[in-house]
């Protein structure tokens, strides 16, 4: 597991290209191998008050691991709307399959299709997934409440799901891993990476981080590419060199492998908390 997990933690072997999906009528960036016919492809979600440059590595590592990757640059204000993030990934999706990319030496399997996020975007991608019958896998990527709920909306995915936490707020209000992974239909894998917070994979500077919010990390963002790409190489191209990254029973260094159905045990309380609730009564 190790040596997979470094293995696709570090860039693939092909050449990535750029494109502007604002040429097909959707603002939002396209990475692509150099070349291939029949790809699979992805299309990504960003989180709240954030852009696609601030996932530039990600999306640029799975298209050197031959996955085309788009990421609609859309619903970035403070006040954004999940269904318009959604319908917007769909709407990514459906150019990455219906255009000839490149120099038109690249296309995308219809049967190849996935989708993903990062916080609300991982929300947006399952509320999108239940629009459509063609998405083969669902990727979410500390995710976050959305609204309407996508604990709702992952009864409904039959798609293989990856869910990724971060074990230092797996269980904080504003992540909901748990409960997506929960309530997801069909098969689904939690991994709790360790050390990391939901913030950790966003990469540059942004106003989350001027506010202190969370700092780009960089261990977190090399296990959370290596577990994206190994689950999407799996199941979107059957390589069955990858199958432990859907496997609930294979662990991988630096992540937790969590049921999403144990009981929760209750948080330990400090003795200085507990007469500090004493005190207050």
């Amino acid at each position: 597991m190790k040596s997979l997990l470094n293995k696709l933690s570090s860039r693939g072997p092909h050449r990535v290209l750029r494109g502007d999906l604002a040429f097909a009528g959707q603002p939002g960036v396209v990475f692509t191998p150099e070349e291939g016919l029949g790809l699979p492809a992805v299309a990504f979600g960003h989180g709240w008050l954030t852009a696609v440059d601030n996932y530039r590595t990600l999306l640029e590592h799975l298209a050197s691991w031959g996955i085309v990757a788009a990421a609609p640059n859309t619903e970035r204000g403070p006040v954004p709307s999940h269904l318009g993030l959604a319908a917007d990934l769909s709407t990514t999706l459906d150019i990455c399959r219906e255009v000839r990319l490149g120099n038109g030496k690249i296309s995308v399997h219809p049967d190849k299709l996935a989708l993903a996020g990062h916080g609300m975007g991982a929300g947006a991608a399952v509320l999108a997934a239940t629009r459509r019958s063609d998405i083969a896998a669902v990727a979410a990527l500390f995710p976050a409440p959305t609204a309407p709920p996508a604990e709702l909306a992952a009864a409904k995915v039959d798609a293989p799901g990856l869910i990724v936490g971060g074990a230092l707020d797996l269980r904080a209000s504003d992540s909901n891993a748990t409960a997506l992974a929960a309530a997801w239909r069909g098969p689904a894998v939690l991994r709790s990476v360790h050390k990391a917070r939901h913030n950790g994979i966003v990469e540059g500077r942004r106003v989350l981080a001027a506010l202190g919010a969370g700092k780009h990390e960089t261990g977190t963002a090399r296990v959370t590419r290596a577990l994206l790409t190994g689950f999407l190489l799996h199941v979107l191209d059957d390589d069955n060199a990858y199958s432990a990254f859907v496997d609930a029973d294979e662990h991988f260094p630096k992540t937790t492998t969590v049921d999403p159905h144990a009981p929760v045990e209750p948080e330990k309380t400090s003795r200085v908390s507990q007469v500090r609730a004493v005190i207050g009564r």
